[in-house]
C-alpha cells in the first residue's frame, strides 16, 4: 500500500477547533449522512454497535440549552442571569452538535469498556469526517453528559451515558497548535 501523503498531513496537523470559533455554515443533509455514516465506522468487536448517535440542530440546539438552564434553575435558585445563559449557549454556536452516547451491554465475550472504547472512537471518527469533509470539529464533555437528569433529557436511555458531543461548523478563525507530549515521556519499549 502505497502512503498516503495527505491523511498523513491532516493526521499529523489535526487540532480541534473551540466550539467559540465554529460557525455556520454547517453541514447540510447529504453532508450530515455522510458525517454520521464515516462516524460509525470503527472498530466493533462482534458487531454488536454499542453506540448511538443525538443529532442537535437549528432551533433544537436553543432548546436543550434552556432545558439545561432550566435545571440549574431548579438545582441552583441563586443561579444569576449570567450563570443561565452559559447554559443557553451550551449548544451554540456551531451550527451542528453531534451527542454520542456508549450503549455498552452485559455481554459473555466483549466487556463494556471495549464497547465504551468504541463508542469514544464513533466520537474520534466523527471529527476526522468534519475536517474530511471541510468543516471543523470540537469534542466537547459538560456537567450535563454525566449528570443523569440532564443526559435523559438530551436523548440518553436508562444504561446509556454520554462519551461527548461533537460540536461542527466552519471555522472562525485559525486555532495554532498546541505543546504535544514528548514521545520519550510517554513510550516505553517492553522486554519482558
Amino acid at each position: 500500500m502505497a502512503e498516503n501523503t495527505a491523511l498523513k498531513s491532516y493526521l499529523m496537523t489535526r487540532r480541534s477547533v473551540g466550539q467559540a470559533f465554529l460557525r455556520e455554515p454547517g453541514p447540510d443533509a447529504g453532508q450530515l449522512e455522510e458525517l454520521l455514516t464515516i462516524a460509525t465506522r470503527v472498530p466493533d468487536h462482534g458487531k454488536l454497535a454499542p453506540w448511538r448517535l443525538v443529532v442537535f440542530e437549528g432551533a433544537a440546539r436553543e432548546r436543550a440549552g434552556e432545558r439545561l438552564a432550566e435545571i440549574v434553575e431548579a438545582r441552583e435558585p441563586a443561579a444569576d442571569a449570567a450563570r443561565l445563559d452559559i447554559e443557553r449557549r451550551q449548544f451554540l454556536p456551531a451550527p451542528l452538535v453531534v451527542g454520542v452516547l456508549s450503549t455498552a451491554k452485559e455481554h459473555p465475550k466483549i466487556p463494556q469498556f471495549e464497547q465504551l472504547i468504541s463508542a469514544g472512537n464513533v466520537a474520534f471518527n466523527l471529527v476526522h469526517a468534519a475536517y474530511a469533509l471541510g468543516f471543523a470539529a470540537s469534542w466537547v464533555t459538560r456537567w450535563f453528559a454525566y449528570d443523569e437528569e440532564a443526559a435523559a433529557m438530551l436523548g440518553a436511555a436508562p444504561g446509556e451515558r454520554f462519551v461527548g458531543f461533537v460540536h461542527i461548523g466552519t471555522p472562525a478563525t485559525a486555532i495554532e497548535d498546541r505543546p504535544r507530549p514528548v514521545l520519550g515521556d510517554i513510550v516505553t519499549r517492553w522486554n519482558g
